[in-house]
C-alpha cells in the first residue's frame, strides 16, 4: 500500500512540476520586473559603505569601509581603504582596477561577465534582468522589499545576491560565492540623482603602475 501511494504521489509530481516550473518562472519574470523599475529610477546613485566579508564557517575574515558612485549608462567609481585599498572605475566602456600596494592596474573590456557585477545594477542595463537571474522576492515589514537574484549563467563571479531597499532606496547587499564566501555590503548616506562630474570615472595612478590590459 505504502509502495503504491508512493508511486501515485511520484506520478503526481511528475504531473505538477511543468505547471509549478511554469508558475515560478512567471514569478520569477513578474520581480525581476519590479526590481528593474526601481532601479530604473535611479539616474545615480552615491554612498558610503561598510563591507564585511564572512567565510564559510562564520567567522568575519574581513572589514573595510569605501565610496561608490554609479551614474547610467554603465560608469561607476569604487574606493576602499585600508587594508586592501582598491580602485574600480568604468567609464562606461572599460573597467579599471587599481591595486596601489601592488602598483597594477588592470584595464577590462565591459563585457557580459563584467557587466553581471552587483555594481553595474546601479549604473548598467537592467531591461533584461529576467534572462540573466532568476529572481525572487519578499517583504520585511511595511517598507522594506529584498530581493533575491541566482545568475543563470554557471561563470558569474557570485552564487547569489540578495538587494534590501527601505523605502525605494538600496541599504544593503550581500553577495555568495561558490566557495561559501559572504560579502555584506551595508550603505550609509545615500544621495540619489544627483548630477555626478565625468572626471570621477576617470582614474587617475602615478606613473611606473604596470599596466595590464585584459581586453582584445
Amino acid at each position: 500500500m505504502i509502495r503504491r501511494f508512493t508511486a501515485v504521489f511520484a506520478w503526481m509530481l511528475v504531473m505538477l512540476s511543468p505547471m509549478a516550473v511554469a508558475a515560478e518562472n512567471e514569478a520569477s519574470r513578474a520581480s525581476a520586473g519590479q526590481l528593474a523599475e526601481m532601479l530604473r529610477d535611479y539616474e545615480s546613485y552615491q554612498a558610503d559603505f561598510i563591507q564585511i566579508v564572512v567565510d564559510d564557517s562564520g567567522s568575519q575574515v574581513q572589514e573595510t569601509r569605501g565610496e561608490l558612485k554609479a551614474s547610467r549608462p554603465g560608469r561607476f567609481y569604487w574606493e576602499t581603504g585600508a587594508p586592501l585599498k582598491q580602485f574600480i572605475v568604468s567609464n562606461g566602456d572599460t573597467v579599471e582596477v587599481y591595486d596601489p600596494d601592488l602598483e597594477q592596474v588592470t584595464i577590462h573590456q565591459l563585457d557580459d561577465q563584467v557587466q553581471s557585477t552587483p555594481a553595474l545594477l546601479l549604473s548598467g542595463e537592467v531591461d533584461n534582468l529576467h534572462e540573466t537571474y532568476e529572481v525572487y522576492q519578499r517583504g520585511v515589514g511595511s517598507q522594506v522589499r529584498e530581493f533575491r537574484l541566482v545568475p543563470r549563467s554557471a561563470d558569474s563571479l557570485f552564487t547569489s545576491l540578495r538587494l534590501s531597499f527601505s523605502d525605494g532606496v538600496l541599504q544593503e547587499m550581500r553577495m555568495e560565492d561558490s566557495l561559501g564566501q559572504l560579502s555584506i555590503l551595508s550603505f550609509e548616506n545615500v544621495t540619489l540623482n544627483e548630477a555626478i562630474d565625468n572626471d570621477v570615472f576617470r582614474l587617475d595612478y602615478p606613473e611606473g603602475v604596470d599596466v595590464i590590459r585584459d581586453n582584445p
